[in-house]
């Protein structure tokens, strides 16, 4: 049986492989990357990936359930800290862009769904489905409180998700641009509401 430190060295080495794959993936798409290009961003071998992985395609599935995961956290944490409909929004921008151009980023684009397993695809889309919902939902409770204007919940979240959810193709690590996305990306997805 496995120590706390053991387990805990373990998910520690998990995530840094999981970031370094989403760069990877996001860099050169699902096709263009291969186990040699994750093994030699961590200084590993690609036979040391296989401890955590059993080939690509679960690599690429376990970071889009990563960024589905990081995604549900930060719109939690909105909800737990914000005043009215459009703080909620606004907090859910600024936490999850923080995640994206942080330490817990880079975060994986899920514009390789259709290369999944039929198992690990229809549980990627159900968690991207049920994102999408809860956000719409907070998109209906600022219209109903008066903070967000009236608008199409469904088009407006697709819109904002898209925005969102590409940083991480343009964004490559500069520390003066991610403190901008931080403070002023927010603002400006937010105008429109």
């Amino acid at each position: 049986m496995a120590s706390d430190a053991e387990e805990t060295r373990f998910q520690l080495q998990k995530a840094r492989m999981l970031r370094a794959a989403a760069q990877c993936f996001n860099d050169k798409g699902y096709s263009g990357t291969s186990l040699r290009d994750v093994a030699d961003v961590l200084g590993l071998t690609d036979a040391a990936l296989y401890y955590y992985v059993r080939n690509k395609e679960e690599l690429v599935y376990l970071c889009y359930v990563r960024a589905a995961d990081l995604g549900r956290e930060a719109l939690d944490r909105a909800h737990r800290d914000g005043e009215n409909g459009l703080d909620i929004i606004l907090r859910y921008f600024r936490y999850h862009i923080e995640m994206m151009v942080g330490e817990r980023g880079p975060i994986a684009i899920m514009s390789e769904i259709p290369s999944l397993k039929p198992d690990h695809r229809a549980e990627v889309m159900e968690l991207s489905r049920r994102h999408s919902k809860n956000f719409e939902a907070v998109l209906e409770t600022g219209i109903e409180d008066g903070s967000v204007s009236p608008c199409n919940v469904r088009m407006t979240g697709n819109a904002i998700m898209g925005s969102i959810n590409w940083i991480p193709k343009w964004f490559h690590g500069d520390p003066e641009l991610a403190q901008k996305l931080i403070d002023e990306f927010p603002e400006v997805l937010a105008r429109g509401l």
